[in-house]
């Protein structure tokens, strides 16, 4: 894991969201329900203190959580 901030499994979920994968394909990447990824997505955007998981995404660029290589 890169960093404290996120759980591992937040850190997949927006390590691939980081990709431009839908919820659905990050949901059968994982196995896990498309519901169980929206709601990592929505506690990510509560502890960052962000709307929507574009400016989520953003803001774990910056501080350097998720990477796009």
């Amino acid at each position: 894991m890169k960093n404290k901030l996120l759980t591992k499994r937040e850190q997949e979920i927006f390590d691939l969201l980081a990709l431009n994968k839908t919820t659905k394909e990050i949901a059968k990447e994982l196995h896990i329900s498309e519901k169980t990824v929206r709601n990592h997505i929505s506690n990510t955007m509560q502890k960052l203190g962000v709307k929507g998981r574009c400016n989520a995404v953003i803001e774990l660029l910056k501080l350097n959580a998720i990477s796009i290589d």
